[in-house]
């Protein structure tokens, strides 16, 4: 038979109604587990609930009224997990957590766990947690952030979590979290492959090498199967019972009463010990992955129903009559009472409004603005003790990087909440030195060396934001970001959305990137493709050509995470860390004095060299300090004036600010260092047409669909002086 709920269901009545229920495969009684008829009673109905709430997603998908239908059925016995663990013990939930999540709802006054969750499976704009955007297991309440379904990808930033919570004790954060709290994040056993999972695992052995704090239960729910994809026996088992970090705990997820007496130990030595647990329940998967997987494409109907037989609903049953808490026709009836209520629910649910507009639905894109008042500037006093040595340089002028690293040291100093953290960031200062002496500066509770893993630091940053504070990681260079754009771009910029703006999680992140370091590295050290962070909803990118730009950029950056729950990507160019001179040698054109410390730029404020009406060309990063260098050639060779312009922000684009500054230009001229696909070229070339009239002469200079070449060669395929002057006399001149 393919409709396989239908079995479950009439399984359930039928075998109870026969007494014909399955035996044991564990022995952990109710006395052993220290769990009493009120508490059973009360987690057999949210495992009844569990299931009837999959059963009725599975009816009104038929009916085109429900658009999501992987259940939580065989998974019901996390419901003692959810009994056991405190509602401000934040919880990152796997999809198929249901009972888990309607315990925690019942811990809510006032909440009806079964209409709560009915509005979310029918996308709602009612829905609590994501206003009909997706059906995700959350709460704001309740502590539970709402999950994607990208396999294991809340794992790092659990880490990061637990971390937060000693942390933010020792630091003194205005915490989010109690200091007593367990991070709670479950994830089922075929996610335990994934390399995100894998480097959650490790990173939490890592830190606890160092006697770290890290109060974590991570649970796997073990059901032995991955859509299609058996998982072997013992498997998971073997690779995690060994790590001397991790305490291994294993559950029988089909006994109730297990589960809570594993749950009960997992709690102790989280929260007592501070020390990660990883539970693992095995259990059972029923009705198939989804909706629309059909299991006898890859699986026998014996197997099937053998492990329908093993239903963990039918095992709790067994309980309950064994112990002589309630009949089997009083377990009928509940069940078909628990039904009714399930089914009034969703005919509640349906009647309910859904998202109308494209405004409505973008709303929760940005998250709120928050109504703060800013930290104070540090008093003269503070500032020049904190800099040292340095104090008497601050007046010299300095190169980007040096600039950069009296902006980390001043912003450090008046964002208290702050913590900076990546790879070589603090005993070496980084590869370029930007981060240099700041860890003598605050100490390395504050500015600390991650794991070379740039999963890890960016969950991390998710985690730490999540707990009062605004973190500034650090990706060594561009390239290796792609490594873990889906902490950013499936998890940091989608908190906001699937959370109506209830979760956030602001930061600023720093990568070293673009190109022109002269023949070092090759691609991996010159990566000019940012297409991966600009088409990510809701983040901004700032990215500097000099020194005075990134001192004011960085401090708006920074407000914009604070005041705002912003996520900003600080995009800075690595070959302008060292420039010195402009056009000639020791000219020092290229130094800029430190300003002064109320002094800001603000979003969408561009930079504007000249003011003529010939020609405008318009770049940023290096693109900008190269057309500097071809005006002064422009001009003393060719008589042409110039006005250059300075995106600074290149997302979101300062559209109506650039239109003031070119609205009177002939000619306008992109120079864009980043590949002529997918660059930021094609945005400017659109925004010109659409709102341009009469249309100026419109050209591009961008570098080549290529990637970075290692030794000389890199310069055939980025944009050069060269190139912009002969490009700027043929489009004037001819």
């Amino acid at each position: 038979m393919l409709n396989r709920a239908k079995v479950v269901d009439e399984n359930f009545i039928e075998k109870v109604t026969q007494n014909d229920l399955p035996q044991a495969r564990s022995a952990t009684t109710l006395e052993e587990a220290g769990l009493d008829k009120n508490n059973l009673l009360d987690l057999f109905t949210s495992q009844l609930i569990s299931r009837h709430l999959d059963l009725e997603a599975r009816h009104l998908k038929n009916k085109n009224l429900s658009y999501y239908t992987i259940g939580s059925s065989g998974h019901e016995g996390n419901a003692a997990i959810g009994r056991v663990l405190r509602l401000t013990d934040m919880a990152f939930l796997h999809y198929r957590s249901g009972a888990l999540m309607v315990e925690r709802l019942k811990k809510l006054p006032q909440t009806d766990p079964i209409y709560e969750l009915m509005l979310s499976f029918i996308a709602s704009s009612e829905d609590a947690i994501s206003g009909g955007r997706h059906k995700v297991f959350g709460s704001f309440p309740g502590f539970v952030p709402p999950q994607t379904s990208t396999i294991a990808s809340q794992a790092p930033k659990a880490v990061g979590a637990a971390f937060s919570i000693n942390l933010a004790k020792e630091l003194s954060i205005p915490n989010k979290l109690p200091h007593d709290s367990i991070i709670l994040c479950s994830m089922g056993d075929a996610s335990l492959n994934h390399s995100v999972t894998q480097g959650a695992l490790n990173a939490a052995e890592w830190i606890r090498t160092g006697n770290i704090p890290l109060p974590l239960i991570l649970v796997c729910e073990d059901n032995r199967i991955g859509i299609s994809v058996s998982t072997p026996e013992h498997w998971v088992e073997n690779n995690i019972s060994l790590r001397k970090q991790w305490h291994y705990l294993s559950a029988d997820g089909l006994n109730i009463a297990d589960v809570y007496l594993r749950a009960k130990q997992a709690e102790h030595i989280a929260r007592t010990l501070k020390k990660p647990v990883f539970l693992h329940m095995r259990c059972v998967r029923l009705m198939g992955h989804a909706g629309s997987d059909i299991e006898q494409h890859y699986r026998s109907e014996t197997d099937i129903a053998q492990t329908e037989l093993q239903d963990p609903l039918l095992h709790t049953a067994r309980i309950v009559i064994e112990n002589q808490l309630l009949s089997n026709q009083e377990i009928i009836d509940q069940y078909r009472d628990i039904a009714e209520q399930v089914r009034a629910a969703a005919e509640r649910a349906i009647k309910r409004p859904k998202l109308q507009t494209a405004a409505e639905v973008m709303e929760s894109i940005l998250p709120p603005a928050l109504n703060i008042p800013l930290p104070k500037q540090p008093d003269h006093t503070a500032r020049e003790k904190i800099f040292g040595k340095e104090w008497a340089n601050l007046s010299q002028k300095r190169n980007l990087c040096q600039n950069i690293n009296y902006a980390l040291t001043d912003l450090m100093l008046r964002y208290p909440n702050t913590v900076l953290f990546g790879e070589d960031v603090a005993k070496k200062g980084g590869v370029y030195r930007v981060t240099a002496d700041l860890v003598q500066r605050f100490g390395k509770r504050r500015v600390f060396d991650s794991l070379l893993d740039e999963t890890t630091i960016l969950g991390h940053a998710i985690g730490l934001a999540h707990n009062g504070f605004i973190p500034i990681p650090e990706i060594q260079f561009l390239a290796y970001y792609h490594n873990a754009e889906d902490q950013l771009r499936g998890e940091a910029a989608t908190l906001s959305f699937f959370s109506k703006g209830q979760f956030t999680n602001p930061m600023v992140l720093r990568i070293a990137g673009l190109a022109y370091q002269k023949g070092f590295g090759g691609h991996f050290h010159n990566d000019n493709s940012i297409a991966v962070l600009r088409d990510v909803p809701g983040i901004i990118i700032a990215c500097p050509s000099n020194g005075r730009d990134a001192v004011l950029l960085l401090r708006k950056c920074l407000e914009l995470a604070y005041l705002e729950q912003r996520i900003v990507v600080f995009l800075e160019p690595i070959a302008l860390y060292m420039t010195r001179d402009l056009h000639a040698a020791e000219d020092h054109l290229w130094l800029h004095e430190y300003p002064a410390p109320n002094e800001m730029l603000q979003l969408n404020d561009i930079g504007i060299w000249g003011d003529s009406k010939t020609l405008a060309i318009v770049t940023y990063g290096n693109g900008y300090y190269l057309s500097r260098q071809a005006e002064k050639i422009l001009r003393d060779k060719h008589n042409i004036q110039i006005k250059i312009i300075d995106l600074r922000w290149l997302a979101p684009l300062p559209e109506q600010a650039l239109i003031n500054a070119v609205n009177d230009c002939q000619h306008i001229l992109i120079v864009d260092e980043c590949r002529k696909t997918g660059s930021l070229s094609e945005a400017l070339m659109s925004l010109f047409v659409e709102q341009l009239s009469p249309l100026p002469k419109l050209k591009r200079i961008t570098a080549k669909d290529c990637f970075i070449p290692l030794g000389q060669a890199w310069e055939y395929v980025l944009p050069s002086c060269d190139e912009i002057v002969q490009t700027v006399v043929e489009m004037v001149l001819h």
